[in-house]
Protein backbone atom coordinates (compact mmCIF):
# COMPACT_ATOMS: atom_id res chain seq x y z
CA UNK A 1 0.00 0.00 0.00
CA UNK A 2 0.76 3.57 -0.04
CA UNK A 3 -0.05 6.44 1.75
CA UNK A 4 -0.03 9.45 -0.56
CA UNK A 5 -0.38 12.52 1.77
CA UNK A 6 0.22 12.55 5.54
CA UNK A 7 1.69 14.62 8.28
CA UNK A 8 4.22 12.79 10.27
CA UNK A 9 5.36 15.78 12.06
CA UNK A 10 2.63 16.71 13.47
CA UNK A 11 3.12 13.77 15.48
CA UNK A 12 4.73 12.88 18.47
CA UNK A 13 7.75 10.94 18.45
CA UNK A 14 6.43 7.81 20.24
CA UNK A 15 3.23 8.21 17.81
CA UNK A 16 4.94 8.66 14.80
CA UNK A 17 7.33 5.17 15.75
CA UNK A 18 3.95 3.06 16.55
CA UNK A 19 2.68 4.94 13.06
CA UNK A 20 5.76 3.75 11.40
CA UNK A 21 5.93 0.21 13.45
CA UNK A 22 1.95 -0.20 11.85
CA UNK A 23 3.20 0.89 8.18
CA UNK A 24 6.33 -1.22 7.91
CA UNK A 25 5.15 -3.26 5.06
CA UNK A 26 4.33 -0.20 2.76
CA UNK A 27 5.95 0.46 -0.56
CA UNK A 28 5.78 4.52 0.50
CA UNK A 29 4.86 6.86 2.38
CA UNK A 30 4.79 10.95 1.13
CA UNK A 31 5.10 13.25 4.93
CA UNK A 32 4.24 16.64 3.79
CA UNK A 33 5.80 19.84 4.52
CA UNK A 34 3.73 22.70 5.29
CA UNK A 35 6.31 25.46 6.44
CA UNK A 36 9.86 25.91 6.60
CA UNK A 37 10.50 24.29 10.07
CA UNK A 38 7.99 21.59 9.10
CA UNK A 39 9.16 20.84 5.80
CA UNK A 40 13.22 20.17 7.47
CA UNK A 41 11.17 17.58 9.64
CA UNK A 42 9.56 15.80 7.21
CA UNK A 43 12.76 15.76 5.05
CA UNK A 44 14.80 14.52 8.60
CA UNK A 45 11.81 11.59 8.29
CA UNK A 46 12.35 10.50 4.94
CA UNK A 47 16.20 10.55 5.20
CA UNK A 48 15.65 8.27 8.41
CA UNK A 49 13.50 5.59 6.52
CA UNK A 50 13.82 4.05 3.10
CA UNK A 51 9.92 3.98 2.19
CA UNK A 52 9.23 7.63 3.52
CA UNK A 53 9.24 10.20 1.11
CA UNK A 54 9.10 14.26 1.73
CA UNK A 55 7.27 17.18 -0.37
CA UNK A 56 8.13 20.86 0.75
CA UNK A 57 6.29 23.65 0.40
CA UNK A 58 4.27 26.15 2.29
CA UNK A 59 0.65 25.66 3.38
CA UNK A 60 -1.91 28.52 2.11
CA UNK A 61 -2.50 29.35 5.75
CA UNK A 62 0.89 30.10 6.46
CA UNK A 63 1.78 32.27 3.03
CA UNK A 64 2.41 35.37 4.49
CA UNK A 65 5.39 33.84 5.56
CA UNK A 66 7.08 33.85 2.14
CA UNK A 67 9.99 35.59 1.40
CA UNK A 68 13.10 36.34 -0.81
CA UNK A 69 14.75 34.09 1.45
CA UNK A 70 12.19 31.41 2.12
CA UNK A 71 12.01 30.68 -2.22
CA UNK A 72 15.71 30.47 -1.97
CA UNK A 73 14.89 28.07 1.08
CA UNK A 74 12.51 25.81 -1.12
CA UNK A 75 14.56 26.11 -4.32
CA UNK A 76 17.09 24.59 -2.13
CA UNK A 77 15.50 22.13 -1.02
CA UNK A 78 13.56 20.75 -3.49
CA UNK A 79 17.00 19.41 -5.13
CA UNK A 80 16.78 16.87 -2.80
CA UNK A 81 16.18 13.30 -3.91
CA UNK A 82 13.75 12.31 -1.28
CA UNK A 83 11.74 15.36 -2.21
CA UNK A 84 9.15 13.73 -4.88
CA UNK A 85 6.20 17.12 -4.69
CA UNK A 86 5.79 20.49 -3.91
CA UNK A 87 3.30 21.58 -1.59
CA UNK A 88 0.89 21.40 -0.06
CA UNK A 89 0.01 24.67 -1.84
CA UNK A 90 -3.49 25.80 -3.21
CA UNK A 91 -5.98 28.47 -1.92
CA UNK A 92 -7.84 28.68 2.02
CA UNK A 93 -10.75 31.18 2.38
CA UNK A 94 -11.51 28.88 5.76
CA UNK A 95 -9.14 29.84 8.21
CA UNK A 96 -7.42 32.68 6.44
CA UNK A 97 -9.66 34.34 3.85
CA UNK A 98 -7.56 37.48 4.54
CA UNK A 99 -4.49 36.75 2.95
CA UNK A 100 -6.04 35.66 -0.08
CA UNK A 101 -3.21 37.69 -2.58
CA UNK A 102 -0.63 36.05 -0.28
CA UNK A 103 -2.05 32.58 -1.12
CA UNK A 104 -2.03 33.37 -4.53
CA UNK A 105 1.81 34.72 -4.44
CA UNK A 106 2.64 31.75 -3.07
CA UNK A 107 0.47 29.55 -5.10
CA UNK A 108 2.20 31.05 -8.13
CA UNK A 109 5.92 30.70 -6.86
CA UNK A 110 5.31 27.00 -6.07
CA UNK A 111 4.37 26.64 -9.08
CA UNK A 112 6.96 27.59 -11.16
CA UNK A 113 9.24 25.73 -8.69
CA UNK A 114 7.56 22.53 -9.28
CA UNK A 115 7.67 23.00 -13.07
CA UNK A 116 11.27 24.21 -13.23
CA UNK A 117 12.47 20.47 -10.89
CA UNK A 118 9.67 18.35 -13.54
CA UNK A 119 7.51 17.87 -9.82
CA UNK A 120 4.33 17.22 -9.21
CA UNK A 121 2.04 19.63 -7.53
CA UNK A 122 -0.07 19.08 -4.25
CA UNK A 123 -3.44 20.98 -3.77
CA UNK A 124 -4.89 22.35 -0.54
CA UNK A 125 -8.46 24.01 -1.38
CA UNK A 126 -11.01 24.75 1.45
CA UNK A 127 -13.76 27.22 1.76
CA UNK A 128 -16.28 28.22 3.84
CA UNK A 129 -19.89 27.14 2.38
CA UNK A 130 -19.97 29.34 -0.20
CA UNK A 131 -16.53 26.99 -2.12
CA UNK A 132 -14.78 30.07 -3.68
CA UNK A 133 -11.66 28.72 -2.98
CA UNK A 134 -12.81 25.92 -5.11
CA UNK A 135 -14.12 27.98 -7.86
CA UNK A 136 -11.17 29.67 -7.95
CA UNK A 137 -8.74 27.43 -8.02
CA UNK A 138 -10.41 26.00 -10.97
CA UNK A 139 -10.04 28.85 -12.70
CA UNK A 140 -6.37 29.04 -11.68
CA UNK A 141 -6.20 25.15 -12.96
CA UNK A 142 -7.57 26.24 -16.50
CA UNK A 143 -5.33 29.23 -16.68
CA UNK A 144 -1.89 27.84 -15.67
CA UNK A 145 -2.43 23.65 -16.21
CA UNK A 146 0.42 22.57 -14.28
CA UNK A 147 1.75 18.95 -16.02
CA UNK A 148 1.20 17.42 -13.05
CA UNK A 149 -0.52 17.98 -10.25
CA UNK A 150 -2.85 16.06 -7.05
CA UNK A 151 -5.95 17.20 -5.75
CA UNK A 152 -5.26 16.31 -2.19
CA UNK A 153 -8.35 15.62 0.15
CA UNK A 154 -10.62 15.84 -2.86
CA UNK A 155 -13.56 16.60 -1.44
CA UNK A 156 -15.67 15.77 -4.94
CA UNK A 157 -16.33 19.61 -5.57
CA UNK A 158 -18.00 19.08 -9.04
CA UNK A 159 -15.89 21.98 -11.02
CA UNK A 160 -13.03 20.77 -9.57
CA UNK A 161 -13.92 17.28 -10.80
CA UNK A 162 -14.82 18.69 -13.84
CA UNK A 163 -11.23 20.94 -13.99
CA UNK A 164 -9.48 17.89 -12.95
CA UNK A 165 -11.10 15.60 -15.34
CA UNK A 166 -9.97 17.46 -18.17
CA UNK A 167 -6.46 18.67 -16.75
CA UNK A 168 -5.39 14.80 -15.88
CA UNK A 169 -5.21 15.73 -12.05
CA UNK A 170 -4.80 12.71 -9.63
CA UNK A 171 -7.29 12.72 -7.11
CA UNK A 172 -6.20 12.00 -3.31
CA UNK A 173 -9.17 10.06 -1.88
CA UNK A 174 -8.88 10.34 2.20
CA UNK A 175 -10.70 9.35 5.19
CA UNK A 176 -13.86 11.11 4.42
CA UNK A 177 -14.74 8.53 0.96
CA UNK A 178 -15.67 5.61 4.16
CA UNK A 179 -18.12 8.60 6.00
CA UNK A 180 -21.56 7.28 5.70
CA UNK A 181 -23.48 10.42 4.37
CA UNK A 182 -20.82 11.10 2.11
CA UNK A 183 -22.41 9.66 -1.21
CA UNK A 184 -21.43 12.54 -3.43
CA UNK A 185 -17.84 12.21 -2.83
CA UNK A 186 -18.59 8.82 -3.99
CA UNK A 187 -20.34 9.39 -7.21
CA UNK A 188 -17.65 11.48 -7.85
CA UNK A 189 -14.74 8.38 -7.53
CA UNK A 190 -16.59 6.71 -9.69
CA UNK A 191 -16.07 9.08 -12.29
CA UNK A 192 -12.31 9.24 -11.95
CA UNK A 193 -10.70 7.11 -14.42
CA UNK A 194 -8.40 4.29 -12.23
CA UNK A 195 -5.64 5.47 -13.59
CA UNK A 196 -5.78 8.84 -11.69
CA UNK A 197 -6.93 7.18 -8.03
CA UNK A 198 -4.65 7.42 -5.29
CA UNK A 199 -5.57 7.04 -1.59
CA UNK A 200 -4.26 9.14 1.52
CA UNK A 201 -4.75 9.67 5.08
CA UNK A 202 -3.54 13.16 5.71
CA UNK A 203 -2.71 11.90 8.99
CA UNK A 204 -2.93 12.85 11.88
CA UNK A 205 -6.29 14.39 10.63
CA UNK A 206 -9.05 13.07 8.79
CA UNK A 207 -9.56 9.49 10.34
CA UNK A 208 -11.80 7.02 7.91
CA UNK A 209 -14.37 5.68 9.22
CA UNK A 210 -14.82 3.10 12.15
CA UNK A 211 -12.07 5.94 13.68
CA UNK A 212 -13.70 8.98 13.66
CA UNK A 213 -12.66 11.05 16.36
CA UNK A 214 -9.27 9.82 17.27
CA UNK A 215 -5.69 10.56 15.71
CA UNK A 216 -5.10 8.86 11.95
CA UNK A 217 -2.27 7.41 10.94
CA UNK A 218 -0.65 5.69 7.68
CA UNK A 219 -1.64 2.42 8.04
CA UNK A 220 -5.46 3.27 8.20
CA UNK A 221 -5.42 4.21 4.32
CA UNK A 222 -6.53 0.29 4.08
CA UNK A 223 -10.32 1.52 5.05
CA UNK A 224 -10.34 3.86 2.53
CA UNK A 225 -8.59 1.43 -0.08
CA UNK A 226 -11.22 -0.80 0.84
CA UNK A 227 -14.26 1.82 0.25
CA UNK A 228 -12.52 2.54 -2.87
CA UNK A 229 -12.56 -0.88 -4.17
CA UNK A 230 -15.79 -1.23 -2.61
CA UNK A 231 -17.03 1.52 -4.98
CA UNK A 232 -15.49 0.44 -8.14
CA UNK A 233 -16.31 -2.83 -8.22
CA UNK A 234 -12.85 -4.50 -7.43
CA UNK A 235 -11.03 -6.61 -5.01
CA UNK A 236 -8.78 -5.07 -2.36
CA UNK A 237 -5.56 -6.74 -3.89
CA UNK A 238 -6.76 -4.66 -7.30
CA UNK A 239 -6.99 -1.57 -6.13
CA UNK A 240 -4.18 -1.71 -4.21
CA UNK A 241 -2.41 -2.68 -7.42
CA UNK A 242 -4.10 0.47 -9.25
CA UNK A 243 -3.14 3.21 -6.64
CA UNK A 244 0.23 1.83 -5.91
CA UNK A 245 0.75 1.93 -9.59
CA UNK A 246 -0.59 5.14 -9.46
CA UNK A 247 1.64 6.62 -6.76
CA UNK A 248 4.58 5.33 -8.54
CA UNK A 249 3.52 7.14 -11.89
CA UNK A 250 3.19 10.65 -10.20
CA UNK A 251 5.63 10.55 -7.70
CA UNK A 252 8.43 8.22 -8.83
CA UNK A 253 8.86 6.06 -5.61
CA UNK A 254 11.88 4.58 -7.20
CA UNK A 255 12.18 1.94 -4.27
CA UNK A 256 9.24 0.26 -6.15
Amino acid sequence: MTDTHCHLDYMEPQETQAALEASSDFRAILTIGTNPERNRKALALAEAHPHIWAAVGLHPTEAQLLSPELEADLQDLAQHPKVRAIGETGLDFYWKPETRQAQYRALDFQHRLAAARGLPLIFHVRSREDGLAEQELADWLLYNRPLRFVLHAFSGHPRLLEVGLELGAYFGLAGPLTYKKNTALREAARQIPLERLLVETDAPFLPPEPYRGRRNHPALVRFTLAKLAEVRALSLEQMEQVTDRNAQACFGFNRF
